[in-house]
């Protein structure tokens, strides 16, 4: 009976085309492991948790390879995976916990939180009938509350200023948006921002490209700031859009597997003006589209360097429901560049302090700071321009980190949560002044009750128990906090895109040099930026 049991524990450890092998070091391992698994289950004098020592041992021995290989327990894959899975059941709504109070930041839109009137400042304080203010919430808290099968319902009792509301609102499928914003900063130029590459991402550009571009368009701008990646044939699909049938896109290779992907050739916009915005926080999927657009000669990169990952996961899971993602290859833009930052293995702590000492050495502000050598030089495709590898995507156009402005008061103002409160409170009793069907029309509303927002936000503070900033440190960071404060009340009114067209039309230097770019280009790619 013992060697049965042993024999079951082997079999559910080692892949059965294992035991074909001869003596491989992965059979003897296994069974090694196997055998250990067994003894500590039945000999052992005292009690275990199996399950957890298991968890953490996986974790122990990912955490020994590379820096983007990792394990994920059963009850964290449903979290891991749902930005990338493009979809959750529950009520629709974009939350934030300020002064341990639930607030709705938005309803999304066509979700069933809109369609029953809940919105952007709204204070969830019980949930069927369990008062959640005041109790220490945590995000995990919210959802484990409001997320739940489709149909089901879920009753929420809300503060509206100091109005008790009452709604009960059935849970749907809400889709997880990865075009954050998409409009047209001028007749004809269409910017699209994209926070992830998602399942759903492909189909989201092109549908914020089709539904803004009546004609053909004039340019197009793709700000890839602050995404991470995810799928990596979510970001071949986009730079299909771009380029010409049989130009490569990336390279991949890996153990087993050496595979190029190129262009269909069934692209909506292969020549014409594009501008990429990439910084330091872009990574992965967004350098795959970034570098083989820069490689093709075909968009000009506006930003910082990114952040430099170049190696490819692979989801695998166990019949537990964990999962372990494992980096099975690395990627080459199609000029051969490794885009990979150097990394110890089993050295995480190393690799991702890598970012902050960038910005440590000044790179975040002086393209001079970037020290690339002759040996990680390429050359584009088209036009033999010289590009590097090493590490990162460095842009064509550098823009420098701006720091104008921040002081020690925008911080204590934006980090205590005082400004994003007032915005709601201010929407809350001022809804009226500010709605809107589009952008112009918010900007004249909001030009008549700018100075009433500006010193109500002032006077917010203070009763908050905010010091009042000195008359010069005031003077230095109001463009910042008014920007902000604009921003927060037009996504109250208009949703994400008009909290971007603020940011980028009043604070942006990055946005304004990629529009200067598309608004001067000449032929197919610009010979001077």
């Amino acid at each position: 009976m013992k060697r049965l049991v042993w024999t079951l524990v082997l079999m559910a450890v080692t892949p059965v085309a294992l035991f074909a092998q001869n003596e491989t070091a992965v059979t003897r391992n296994a069974e090694k492991l196997a055998r250990a698994l067994y003894l500590i289950e039945t000999r052992y004098v005292d009690t275990l948790d199996m399950d957890k020592a298991i968890d953490e041992m996986l974790e122990n021995l990912v955490e020994r390879l590379d820096p983007h290989s990792s394990y994920i327990p059963k009850s964290q894959v449903e979290t891991v995976n749902e930005p990338l899975d493009g979809s959750f059941e529950g009520i629709g709504i974009e939350f934030a916990i300020i002064a341990d109070t639930l607030t709705v930041q938005s309803a999304m839109a066509g979700g069933p939180s809109e369609a029953v009137g809940l919105r952007a400042g709204d204070k969830i304080v019980a949930v069927d009938g369990e008062n959640i203010a005041g109790i220490g919430l945590t995000n995990d808290g919210v959802r484990s509350r409001l997320r739940g099968p489709k149909g089901s319902k879920v009753e929420l009792k809300v503060l509206r200023g100091e109005a008790p509301l009452s709604f009960i609102i059935r849970r749907d499928t809400i889709p997880i948006n990865s075009v954050d914003a998409a409009y047209l900063p001028e007749n004809g130029i269409i910017y699209v921002k994209i926070s992830r590459f998602a399942q759903n991402t492909g189909k989201e550009f092109y549908e914020a490209l089709l539904g803004l571009a009546k004609t053909r368009p004039k340019g197009i701008i793709i700000d890839l700031r602050g995404n991470g990646g995810g799928f990596m044939h979510v970001a071949v699909m986009l730079a299909d859009i771009f380029l010409r049938e049989g130009q490569v896109i990336v390279r991949t290779e890996g153990n087993g597997i050496d595979r190029e992907d190129r262009a269909t050739g069934m692209g909506f916009y292969p020549e014409g003006p594009l501008v990429v915005l990439v910084d330091e926080n872009s990574a992965s999927a967004s350098e795959i589209l970034a570098g083989a657009l820069q490689d093709w000669d075909r968009a000009v990169i506006v930003g910082r360097r990114t952040f430099g990952k170049g190696l490819v996961q692979q989801q695998y899971p166990f019949a537990d429901g964990s999962e372990i993602r494992l980096t099975v290859a690395r990627y080459h833009t199609p000029s051969g560049r490794v885009v990979q930052s150097p990394y110890e293995m089993g050295n995480r702590t190393a690799y991702f302090r890598q970012a902050r000492e960038r910005y440590e050495h000044g790179e975040s502000f002086s393209r001079d700071s970037i020290m690339m050598p002759d040996s990680l030089q390429f050359k584009t495709l088209r036009l033999g321009r010289t590009v590097y590898g090493g590490g990162g995507i460095l842009p064509d156009v550098f823009v420098p980190y701006d720091t104008t402005g921040i002081n020690q008061y925008v911080t204590r103002v934006i980090g205590s949560g005082a400004l994003q409160e007032f915005a709601n409170d201010y929407l809350d009793k001022h809804r009226s002044d500010l709605s809107a069907d589009d952008f112009a029309a918010f900007q004249k509303r909001y030009a008549g009750c700018e100075a009433r927002a500006w010193d109500g936000l002032l006077a917010y503070c203070t009763e908050k128990g905010i010091e009042p900033a000195a008359e010069s440190e005031l003077a230095a960071c109001e463009p910042i906090l008014r920007t902000r404060l604009k921003a927060l009340l037009a996504r109250g009114v208009l949703g994400t895109t008009g909290y971007w067209q603020v940011i980028n039309q009043e604070e942006d230097p990055e946005f304004q040099r990629a529009l200067e770019i598309v608004k001067g280009w000449k032929g197919t790619f610009p010979t001077s930026f």
